[in-house]
């Protein structure tokens, strides 16, 4: 709600706020429930997630990924958005989750906060407790930059959450190398080749890009996998009508879920907040964990999946998920 005066627009009080939130929330039809099947405190504690949270384990086929990455597992976590719509116990509840999964990195995409400087601070200090044995990483989304760039960024690194401006990292296991690039956001100084600066051609590269629409310059690099977020899948999706997006195959290319462009992959999260509107509806919010294994170029089994895009998806967890 908001009060237009002249030229001026005005936001009624944050009580006041409270106040409609409490009364939407209060509504019958809005009260959707989500209970893990396994709760994250041993069966008594059941957090709510408006639309539904739901864990999607993936397998990934990267070129010339090293052996020793094989089963390396990626969290990705996306667009949370906190604000009063997406309160803190939401984010702790799906850190806690996240930590349960036991993944080997965490990758934070982008859209941390909504639009308040003051959300940044406890976001951050909440997701200090993601755990993974190679560590958290993260980019910056486009609210982050319009909030304060610097300020998210200072706010995760404090707790240990290393933020790639348009840099990569080098990740290291069992004798074996994988590139982890990332960028800022599209439309905010993403700096794809600053980012790829030093990596060798042809090296297995992971790249971090908040908003999809970085597929095509990663696909001319040969980049063999992006992560991505920004589209909440839709966020709602109506019967017949589809999304903001649209609803046929070619309208939702790169705003949800798997697909590629030529060699390079991308993976693109529905994210755990909402932006607009403090709902979804058919489009639950998504922790998409993704475990790689290798494909080598020339292997005729492996190519003719590829080329019929064809990935493996199985329950990793069990979750309920509530349609509005």
């Amino acid at each position: 709600m908001i009060v237009k005066m002249g030229s001026l627009l005005i936001s009624p009080p944050i009580s006041r706020w409270a106040a409609l939130r409490k009364r939407y929330l209060d509504r019958p039809l809005v009260k959707n429930r989500l209970v893990h099947s396994q709760s994250l405190r041993g069966g008594e504690q059941a957090h709510r997630f408006r639309g539904g949270l739901g864990v999607t384990a993936q397998r990934i086929w990267l070129s010339n990924l090293p052996e020793g990455f094989r089963g390396f597992r990626i969290l990705q976590l996306s667009d949370i958005h906190h604000s009063l719509f997406v309160p803190l116990d939401h984010v702790a509840a799906v850190v806690e989750l996240s930590n349960r999964l036991k993944p080997d990195l965490i990758a934070l995409t982008g859209d941390f906060v909504t639009y308040s400087r003051s959300s940044i601070e406890p976001v951050a200090e909440i997701l200090g407790g993601l755990r993974a044995r190679a560590g958290v990483v993260a980019v910056l989304g486009n609210h982050d930059f319009r909030v304060g760039a610097n300020a998210v960024e200072r706010a995760l690194r404090r707790q240990r959450i290393q933020v790639l401006r348009n840099r990569h990292r080098l990740l290291q296991r069992r004798g074996s190398a994988l590139y982890l690039a990332g960028v800022d956001d599209y439309g905010y100084g993403a700096d794809l080749g600053q980012a790829m600066c030093g990596i060798p051609e042809d090296a297995p590269t992971i790249l971090l890009a908040h908003n999809p629409r970085m597929v095509t310059a990663a696909a001319c690099r040969g980049v063999g996998l992006v992560l991505s977020g920004h589209t909440h899948g839709g966020q709602v999706n109506l019967p017949l009508l589809g999304t903001v997006y649209g609803r046929s195959p070619e309208q939702m290319r790169f705003k949800m879920g798997w697909d590629r462009l030529g060699v390079t992959q991308i993976y693109v999260s529905r994210g755990i907040g909402t932006i607009v509107l403090p709902l979804r509806w058919r489009c639950p919010a998504e922790v998409p964990l993704l475990e790689l294994e290798p494909h080598q170029r020339g292997d005729a089994f492996s190519s003719a999946f590829l080329q019929r895009g064809y990935t493996t998806s199985w329950p990793m967890s069990t979750l309920g998920i509530a349609a509005d």
